[in-house]
């Protein structure tokens, strides 16, 4: 896989994290552990992708 496929891969999936957080916070009564855990992930899925650009250039 390319890196750029790969790049674009993981977007994807921060973009699925983004929604998760999303609709978890429009609950009434948000599960605050869950979304640590999914700001979690999706920060570590940023910062692979901020990697990743760095290899590129």
């Amino acid at each position: 896989m390319s890196i750029k496929a790969h790049a674009d891969q993981l977007k994807n999936r921060h973009q699925q994290l983004e929604e998760k957080i999303r609709l978890e916070m429009a609950r009434p009564a948000p599960d605050q552990k869950l979304l640590s855990e999914l700001k979690r992930q999706k920060l570590q899925l940023k910062q692979e992708i901020d990697k990743l650009g760095n290899e590129v250039k």
